[in-house]
Formats: C-alpha cells, structure tokens, sequence
C-alpha cells in the first residue's frame, strides 16, 4: 500500500476485536502501513453470506442491538450487506442515525437503490443497487429478495438502451441526497479470470500469499464469473455517469478478491475511470480530498495546506495531465516520516518475502 502512494485505508469487513486492535497500530505508527478507518463485522441478513466476519441478524431489534455493539466497540462506520431483509436495514439506518454513525456498504438485495440514498445509507460500495434502477427505467421486472448479490446484474448490459435524460434524472435525485459511491469497477474486470488468479498464474502472483490464494479459493466460485465480460464494460461507463450527475464519487478496489494486488490496484481503478471519461483532476479528488471528507479527517488529510499531517504522495509526473503518472511514485511521507524510493523498494522487497512465508 504504501509503496503505491495509498496513505488512508477503510477496512469495510472483519472481525471487529482484530481489526480495531491493528487500526490502533496504524495510526499509532506503531504497525507501518496507512491510516485506518475500519467498520469491524458486516451487519448481514440470516443467514449470513460470509459468517466469518459477519453478524447475522432476523429482525429489526436484532439489527438495533448489533448497531449498539458495534458503536461501543468503536468501530468508524456500521456496515451492511446483502442478504438483509428491508426492515431489518431500516432498523439499522434509523439507529445508526439516532447514535451519529454513518452507514455504509452494500444495498441489500431487497431495497431499492434511490430507497437506500433516501433512508441515509451514506456511501455504496461496488454500484449495487444500480442495476435495479437500470431495469426500472427500462421497465423490466425487479427481484426484490433477500440472498445473493446483484440478482438484477443481467440488466447491466442494457444500460445503452436507457434514455439518458431519464437515467440523469434519477441519478440527480440520488445525487442530492449527499450518498457517495465507491464503484471498484475493477473487481468485476478481473472476475472474468478468477480461475486464473486463483490458480495463481497472473502478474504480480509474486504479492500473494499461499493464505491469501486460498482464501480467494474458498470465498469465490470460479462458476460466478460468468458474464462479467459483459457486464463491467458498462459498469465502467456508468461511473462516468455519475460523475456528469454530481454523485460523489469516493475511489476504491475492495481486497481479498482474486486478482486485486493491494495498492497496485488503486491505480488501475483511477486508470478505468478515466478511460470512461472521467477528468484527471475529478479523479485524485476522489482519492484525495473526498475519503478525507466522508472519514471526517479532512481537518488534518486530503489536501496540503500548513497544519496538516504531511501525509504526501510525490510523483514524477503530473497525474492532470494522464492519472496513469500517478503510479509514477517517487516518495512519500507518512504523517512526516519520509520514505525514499529506495525505501519503498524495500517495502516491496519484504512484501514479496512475507508472501512466501
């Protein structure tokens, strides 16, 4: 991560006790890697599509309870899944509103994603949700029913056969609700080769632990990567949609999805979304300026200016002129600790040493 120039994380699904004991090392210093902004377990339907690191929950009380356990836990934001029923979001969306924590995560399978905007959810990951509203505009039939992920997915192909001023319209709406989208367009790109990546034949394998590669064995079925080829293309143009709708747009990769090399990945999110269309300048916002603001820490990150913490990327070339120089990473400083190229080589070097290990 910090290699790439990624200085500010959000950890969005683990269990909660393990992954606030490591944000307290991030941002301590004591751990070396970039700060951290961390939502602990998934708040996720009965049952749970990843228990692991989820909480199941059948019913409104349920959802209120878990809302509480994670607040004084101290996690950052509450985070909700999929397979929630609509009543059960609702009762989660209404605590975290009464205890002033944001919710952020999946739209579950039973809402609709303008409904989601409305209630407050404050940011969606992956653009679910949006196939629906696809599909609404086209007047095809909806599948509003808990489980799964994306069960109007198929939609996404149609997005050429919407009449864009209507698709605007509604994007305008969600857009005023102040709800951010974190689109990682590019989970979906390297899904059409989940095999391969599972199987370890892909560049920069290298990064991979053998823990890792199972874990991308055991959570992902190769059989789900069926027609992802034709769905991202029009994923990605759809993020230069919301762009020209005023939708904040908050940049992102997920993890421990085959094929997704942390850090590395971010760039090739960036480089996606400007294929699309999407202005240079828009884009390091997205990166920068725009998590600083949604994580509340834009009073010490996101922009330089005296008085912050010298969290800096520097490049070597200039990121308006074509993003892809952002990956052109000469140094960084971390909260004033400067680390040379030289030092992000060996950083790399001892990433590649633990990945064997």
């Amino acid at each position: 991560m910090l290699a790439n120039g990624v200085l500010l994380v959000r950890d969005m699904g683990q269990v909660t006790e393990d992954v606030l004991k490591m944000r307290a090392e991030l941002n301590a210093g004591t751990l070396l890697g970039p700060e951290m902004i961390a939502t602990g377990y998934l708040l996720d339907g009965a049952p749970a599509q990843i228990p692991q690191i989820a909480l199941a929950l059948a019913t409104p009380d349920e959802g209120r309870a878990a809302v509480r356990q994670q607040v004084q836990a101290g996690v950052d934001q509450i985070k909700v899944y999929s397979a929630l029923e609509k009543d059960v979001y609702l009762a989660i969306l209404d605590e975290a509103q009464k205890l002033g924590i944001k919710v952020v995560g999946h739209v579950p399978e039973t809402v609709y994603v303008e409904d989601a905007a409305a209630a407050r959810q404050r940011s969606i990951e992956h653009l679910h949700g949006f196939d629906k509203l696809i599909g609404t505009l086209l007047g095809l039939p909806i599948t509003l029913r808990a489980g799964g992920q994306g069960s109007d997915a198929r939609y996404w192909p149609r997005l050429q056969d919407v009449d864009r001023t209507a698709l605007q319209a509604a994007l305008r709406r969600i857009a005023a609700t102040g709800v951010a989208v974190c689109p990682t367009v590019l989970v979906f790109q390297k899904g059409v080769d989940m095999a391969r990546f599972q199987s370890g034949n892909h560049p920069m394998s290298e990064y991979i632990s053998p823990g890792i590669r199972e874990v991308w064995k055991t959570l992902w079925d190769p059989s789900q990567a069926a027609g992802l080829e034709y769905i991202w293309p029009p994923m990605q143009a759809f993020v230069a949609e919301l762009h020209e709708a005023g939708v904040t747009l908050m940049l992102g990769t997920d993890l421990v999805f085959p094929g997704i090399i942390p850090g590395y990945a971010v760039h090739e999110e960036m480089a996606m979304w400007q294929e699309a269309g999407v202005p240079a300048a828009d884009i390091l916002r997205s990166a920068t300026i725009v998590p600083a603001r949604f994580m509340g820490l834009d009073g010490r990150l996101g922009t330089v200016s005296e008085g912050k913490a010298a969290s800096l990327v520097l490049v070597r070339s200039n990121p308006l002129e074509d993003i892809q120089n952002a990956r052109q990473v000469e140094a960084v400083f971390l909260r004033g600790k400067y680390l040379s190229r030289a030092d992000l080589d060996r950083l790399l070097q001892e990433a590649r040493e633990l990945a064997r290990q």
